[in-house]
């Protein structure tokens, strides 16, 4: 495995939390470019593994490297945006300020601010599409828009690499999916790569074009024509899960035992398909919930 071509590269990791093995045996690598979600049951170990890619988390065994360096020596070049920031976020604070935060790292003291930071935060926050709303407190601004706020402070800094936990979490729909269109911008227009932590595949399906699978606590990689088998992800989840291919890509659903039998799929509709392919200029996957 070339460290050069591969963004984030694992040879033979483990991660431990006491005596318990979190995960080990990982042998793997995610291309630059990429949008890879990292999935698995509640329990498995994804946050861990995004954590231990930051250097937040010391390896137990092997080795782990993220853009050619050590985990943790190049996270001035990594954009994150945790689980807990639109829940724990100061909402006293306007946009402009918290995605200044991207620059300055904190809040505390007094920090003169340059013009040239200053149009850094609001090129950002264009891009995010969200510069009409700079001078609205987080406290006025809704789940979503605090979410794209936590993207424009993490994109900022002009990150290769971003980092996201769950980031729909928490979302109604047209905020997934207007998070799911601002994370195709970002990797179809500025080539960045995008690693997703992710309980549910659904929203994110049209972006993907790989997964890690926490499974039997081994971690693997494999692109999402391999990643989308009904077997793999009746494993994976624990429950009967079918993968259905239909014209507009391919959909997973998870139905429960007590459907009726000829039950119509709770899917989005065909059109609802479409125009999220055409908004994500992608041409794979879509999904039902």
């Amino acid at each position: 495995m070339s460290m050069n071509s591969e963004c984030i590269v694992f040879q033979d990791a483990a991660v431990k939390r006491g005596d318990h093995v979190i995960w080990q045996h990982g042998t793997f690598s995610i291309p630059y470019g990429s949008v890879t979600a990292i999935v698995g049951t509640n329990g498995a170990g994804k946050t861990t593994m995004m954590k231990a890619e930051l250097g937040l988390l010391p390896l137990a065994a092997g080795s782990l490297h993220v853009l050619g360096k050590p985990a943790g020596e190049a996270n001035h070049r990594i954009g994150y945006v945790p689980q807990s920031y639109v829940a724990n976020v100061d909402s006293n604070l306007t946009a402009e300020q918290s995605v200044l935060l991207g620059l300055t790292g904190t809040r505390f003291g007094i920090h003169p601010v340059t013009r040239a930071q200053r149009a850094k935060v609001r090129e950002a926050m264009e891009f995010i599409g969200i510069a009409d709303k700079a001078k609205y407190r987080l406290s006025e601004l809704s789940g979503g828009l605090r979410q794209r706020v936590a993207i424009a402070q993490a994109l900022v800094c002009d990150p290769k690499l971003l980092m996201l936990d769950e980031p729909l979490a928490n979302l109604d729909l047209a905020s997934q999916r207007a998070t799911v269109h601002v994370l195709a911008r970002l990797n179809k227009e500025l080539g960045m790569t995008i690693q997703v932590v992710a309980h549910d595949l659904n929203m994110l399906l049209p972006i993907l074009t790989g997964a890690v699978y926490l499974l039997d606590g081994h971690p693997h990689y494999a692109d999402m024509g391999k990643v989308l088998d009904s077997d793999l992800l009746t494993h994976l989840y624990g429950t009967q899960v079918q993968v259905v291919t239909t014209p507009q890509g391919d959909m997973f659903v998870t139905p429960t035992p007590d459907e009726p039998e000829n039950q119509p799929l709770d899917m989005h509709s065909a059109k609802e398909v479409a125009e999220l392919h055409h908004h994500t200029h992608g041409t794979g996957n879509a999904h039902t919930r």
